[in-house]
């Protein structure tokens, strides 16, 4: 092997709020040594979004931005996006090309292809075949990426439920060519946040002694937070002193706020926009809820309980894996506002002990491990091509 160090070019779309972001700028950050180099491509956020580009400054990393590398889809342009990250690719020379989420998967792929990069690895955080799209878009998305796992040297995903799903029931890839490598993340602020400290509900006005749940992530649709006010509503019924925070914003909050008059929630649930400082946010917690019709990891579920609130979540995508089967919180059927609230007050009534479920997301999610992971699996596939 040459005396060199491995260079690695991650490409994301951009890097809007949610785990895809935070993995990459770890990622970039952390394999830069005597035995790698790494740069980050990313695109640029689309106005409702919220920019997390702040994480990736925070860790020292400073991404090559293509403003053409966005979500929205348009044939002409994305001809275009190829040509210029293969120019980049071109540029860097990287030993590896490791893309995240779907357009920039797509396009990082076949650009890494047309331009001979040895090595090339892409990561589903979740997918887009489910709660996104018409079932015409759908299946064509579906088949372009079981066309573009074919010039793939490695496919990872998050969870093994993942993996079954893209496996058998969607067929982009063989089981064999796919790798579950879980997540890998700073936690350790989490771990330490005082639970209850009252930081977070002093900021937002909310009494020390109420009942709070709470929900963050985008407001778009394959995150349902139409279910989460619902459940609220029920839950309100029982437990007329609950609060309710939602923690972020996005295209659908002003039906987010019509729906919260409509359920007569007015004063009762805080719409706090973005936040940067979760970790206390989860701290005064009672309960975490994740209301979503489909998901990869959840990052902000491995949050809350790092942080050690429980979680009440829809049993969809990898939450199961990730709860193990409820061990390390409730599951509720998708679409089910009375199971949701039933859940959520049942753990009001009597707050589960979150210790294991707390020391297990810190051992299996922790930033080390994927580093490690990450190095083994670069370096043995670069192996494999160079005999």
């Amino acid at each position: 092997m040459s005396d060199r160090p491995i260079k690695v070019l991650q490409i994301i779309a951009r890097l809007n709020i949610g785990g895809p972001a935070i993995i990459v700028s770890l990622l970039t950050a952390r394999l830069n040594d005597d035995e790698y180099q790494s740069k980050l491509v990313s695109g640029s956020i689309e106005a409702e979004e919220g920019d997390m580009s702040y994480y990736a400054a925070r860790h020292a990393v400073e991404p090559i931005y293509l403003r053409e590398l966005s979500r929205s889809l348009n044939p002409l342009r994305d001809l275009r996006t190829l040509w210029q990250v293969w120019r980049i690719i071109r540029r860097e020379k990287p030993d590896v090309v490791h893309t995240h989420t779907a357009k920039a998967g797509f396009v990082g792929r076949w650009a890494a292809k047309l331009a001979g990069v040895p090595v090339i690895v892409h990561t589903f955080h979740g997918h887009v075949f489910r709660g996104y799209f018409g079932a015409g878009t759908t299946r064509l998305f579906i088949t372009l990426e079981q066309i573009t796992s074919l010039i793939s040297d490695r496919i990872l995903t998050l969870t093994e439920g993942l993996r079954r799903e893209l496996a058998d029931e969607y067929r982009v890839a063989r089981r064999e060519r796919i790798t579950v490598l879980p997540l890998g993340l700073d936690l350790q602020a989490f771990a330490d946040a005082p639970r209850k400290s009252g930081t977070f509900r002093q900021q937002w006005g909310i009494p020390l002694d109420a009942p709070l749940v709470g929900i963050a992530g985008r407001f778009v649709p394959v995150k349902n937070h139409a279910l989460f006010l619902d459940a609220a509503a029920k839950i309100a019924q029982v437990r007329p002193d609950a609060y309710f925070v939602m923690v972020g914003d996005g295209e659908l909050r002003a039906e987010a706020e019509a729906k919260i008059d409509a359920l007569g929630l007015r004063g009762r649930v805080i719409i706090t926009g973005w936040q940067r400082d979760l970790a206390s946010a989860y701290a005064d917690m009672d309960v975490f809820v994740i209301s979503s019709v489909n998901e990869g990891t959840p990052v902000t579920v491995i949050e809350a309980l790092s942080a050690g609130c429980p979680v009440v979540a829809t049993a969809v995508g990898g939450l199961p894996d990730l709860l193990e089967g409820g061990r390390f919180g409730a599951l509720v059927p998708s679409e089910n506002p009375e199971a949701m609230a039933q859940a959520v007050v049942s753990m009001l009534d009597s707050p589960p002990d979150t210790t294991d479920a707390q020391r297990a997301m810190i051992d299996r999610y922790g930033i080390d491990r994927l580093i490690d992971d990450m190095r083994a699996l670069y370096r043995a596939l670069l192996n494999q091509k160079r005999r």
